[in-house]
């Protein structure tokens, strides 16, 4: 019975070194002193740090696939891809160029073995705006590979930050939260039935937070998401099930489950063909991240640059199988 292994990581500022033609010329010049020193001995050394740990996901084997975020460009997941030497995997790219005004994207990097190459008019984006574009929702629709290929939708997240404070800036993640519930509802009535579909991301919010529970109707009960009685698309935060322990993916002052991976009712009553695999939701803990039992950052040559750092992210995952 095949499985596939899903995860999402935060990568935190994986930067090209060219500068983008999006950015006003006063974000260019603050991002001229943030990447000071920012040069290609610099990138090389940050992305063999996040190639070693992509490559001991799932055991050793690579991830089928893997949401990421805070990415520059899709050139700079091009030179990511040479260094992720996995035998017998053959990595491609989803990436949507935003008019975020920091450079930073979501995409996924797929196994092409196991999903097809998705059409361009089956990857869909959107930019939450707060006065400027901010953060942004990639969905892409994949069909597996193999004899009986299923639907399968995948939505990467990363949602605007809690920068000027958690209240004052949470309407921004509402926002977000009912663009996503709005794509849900869509979904159906665009494959004319219900589908898998898998959210993942960097919500910069926790499963109990109003944006979460509230907007995006994620939920922590399984069987109000099963129940044929509801009438709004509902998920179910498979994050719960670690909240309590007190571990998180992302640590300020206190670990906090920023990170999540999200399914919806098809996902869990095996109409779609894939059913998500209980117990299987995990945060990778790898000890060569931590410092100090924090988040090893890599950072910028400006601040906090750390050569053996990775992220302040600790990547999530998930197993999926194949019914």
């Amino acid at each position: 019975m095949m499985e596939y292994y899903f995860a999402w990581w935060n990568l935190e500022n994986l930067f090209d070194l060219e500068d983008s033609p999006q950015r006003p010329a006063w974000l260019q010049n603050r991002l001229n002193s943030e990447l000071a020193g920012w040069n290609a001995d610099v990138l090389n050394t940050k992305l063999e740090q996040v190639a070693r740990i992509i490559k001991r996901l799932n055991d050793g084997r690579g991830p089928d696939l893997l949401g990421v975020c805070e990415v520059e460009s899709r050139s700079v997941l091009e030179k990511l891809l040479t260094k992720i030497d996995i035998p017998g995997r053959k990595y491609a790219i989803v990436h949507s160029d935003t008019a975020d005004q920091r450079g930073i994207d979501v995409a996924f990097i797929y196994d092409l073995k196991l999903f097809r190459k998705p059409y361009r008019s089956h990857i869909f984006n959107h930019v939450v705006l707060k006065r400027n574009a901010t953060r942004d929702i990639l969905q892409v629709n994949f069909k597996t590979r193999g004899s009986a290929p299923l639907d399968l939708v995948v939505i990467g997240n990363h949602w605007p930050s809690r920068l000027g404070g958690d209240l004052a800036s949470e309407p921004y993640r509402m926002m977000a939260a009912e663009t996503l519930s709005y794509w849900l509802e869509r979904i159906p009535v665009k494959f004319g039935k219900e589908v898998p579909i898998v959210v993942m991301g960097d919500f910069n919010d926790e499963p109990f937070n109003r944006s979460i529970t509230d907007y995006a109707l994620a939920l922590k009960d399984s069987s109000k998401v099963r129940s044929r009685r509801a009438t709004r698309p509902l998920l179910f935060n498979l994050m719960w099930e670690i909240q309590e322990d007190g571990i998180g993916s992302h640590y300020y002052d206190y670990w906090s489950l920023l990170d999540q991976i999200m399914v919806n009712r098809a996902m869990l009553d095996d109409t779609g063909g894939l059913t998500l695999v209980a117990g299987s939701c995990g945060i990778y803990r790898d000890t060569d991240m931590l410092k100090n039992d924090k988040p090893r950052r890599f950072g910028r040559p400006s601040s906090n640059f750390d050569p053996a750092g990775y992220s302040d992210h600790l990547p999530i995952y998930c197993r999926v199988r194949k019914l």
